[in-house]
């Protein structure tokens, strides 16, 4: 597995940790998931590309 790879699976379990559902996060609201989410974004663009 490349550090691609690693990243993306950190990532997609932080943006499962962020959701508003758990009782950690309920009061956060969906703030932390966009953001999260917009870095998933990004990664995965970037991976797509080529440049990870």
């Amino acid at each position: 597995m490349g550090i691609g790879t690693i990243l993306l699976i950190v990532l997609v379990l932080m943006l499962i940790g962020v959701l508003p559902t758990w009782p950690h996060s309920s009061s956060w609201g969906y703030g932390p998931t966009g953001g999260i989410g917009l870095v998933l974004v990004i990664i995965v663009v970037l991976l797509l590309m080529g440049r990870i």
